[in-house]
């Protein structure tokens, strides 16, 4: 999906866009990744893995930038992550 689509993206596809884009960041950074696992609206469900893994700041990865960034462009939307 371009730039010029997210306008008439579903929000799914929009929630799909962010979160690649944050795990591109998180990658290139610092060696670690987000994907989404599912998003039924109201609560994104979301894998760290990479660097992440093992990593004592995983929960401020999780909830500072991965949570943070979502909540920014979602505000409704409850973040929850599954064990990777």
């Amino acid at each position: 999906m371009t730039d010029n689509n997210i306008i008439d993206a579903t929000d799914e596809e929009r929630m799909q866009n962010l979160i690649d884009r944050l795990s591109a960041y998180i990658e290139q950074f610092h060696g670690g990744s987000v994907e989404m696992v599912d998003f039924d609206g109201e609560v994104v469900t979301v894998k760290l893995g990479g660097a992440c893994l093992g990593c004592p700041l995983l929960p401020s990865t999780l909830h500072g930038w991965v949570e943070g960034t979502i909540r920014q462009f979602f505000p409704e939307v409850r973040v929850e992550s599954v064990p990777s």
